[in-house]
């Protein structure tokens, strides 16, 4: 089953709307290339009682109907964040990337990662670039993210992508050696630590800097806690 959602293609030419159906949603985990800096983001999560991983990296599948370009999203209760993330996207027109933020309960992740990630929506961008266009400056692109609290711009995450496995890397590992991203799959491609602790907030902005051709790509969405009954 698919989930079709409308994007922006941005290139060198102009803005295009472009709809991808989009079948399978995959959250690469514990991706990143400094081992110090991947176990620091490890303690972080075992400080929340999340159990370090089986494997790094690892690939968690999420129902891809968790997808939405919308500024609003739902959740249940006051324990949820996000984390700012380069999204992949396997499609017709060949590799696209975009913005993501992996938002996830931190509560239920203490019971399971792969639980705690299927209750929350994923916010993407609407903007896209074709990878072609930014990969031979690849390494110079930068992740960055804020959280949003009481008319607050408070920075949360800051780094390269680099940080993190490049694409064709995890692409490889997910595809089980196959160079191109299967057609109808995006991919979350792991996230950053953050300035002191994990934490949530009212509103959630990220972005997607590319300095060499002089463009960004953003998103910001606000999050509504659903009361829990029982």
């Amino acid at each position: 089953m698919s989930t079709i959602l409308p994007f922006i293609l941005q290139t060198a030419a102009g803005a295009s709307p472009v709809e991808l159906p989009i079948g399978d949603l995959v959250i690469a985990g514990w991706t990143g290339r400094d081992e110090q800096a991947l176990e620091k983001h490890i303690r972080e999560l075992e400080d929340l009682g999340v159990a370090r991983p089986k494997s790094t990296p690892i690939f968690y599948r999420v129902a891809s109907s968790l997808l939405t370009t919308r500024d609003e999203i739902e959740v249940a209760g006051a324990d949820s964040s996000g984390e700012v993330e380069f999204v992949l996207y396997g499609t017709g027109q060949g590799l696209l990337v975009g913005l993501g933020s992996d938002h996830t309960d931190r509560k239920a992740e203490t019971v399971g990662i792969t639980l705690a990630k299927q209750m929350c929506a994923k916010p993407v961008s609407e903007t896209l670039w074709r990878y072609d266009d930014v990969a031979d400056h690849w390494d110079k692109l930068i992740l960055r993210s804020w959280l949003i609290d009481g008319g607050r711009r408070i920075p949360y995450q800051e780094g390269a992508v680099t940080t993190m496995r490049a694409p064709d890397d995890l692409i490889r590992r997910y595809a089980g050696g196959d160079k191109v991203l299967p057609q109808g799959t995006a991919m979350f491609c792991g996230t950053l630590a953050v300035k002191g602790e994990i934490r949530g907030g009212p509103e959630f902005e990220l972005e997607l800097d590319d300095p060499v051709l002089g463009r960004t790509i953003t998103h910001r969405y606000r999050i509504v806690p659903l009361p829990i009954a029982g």
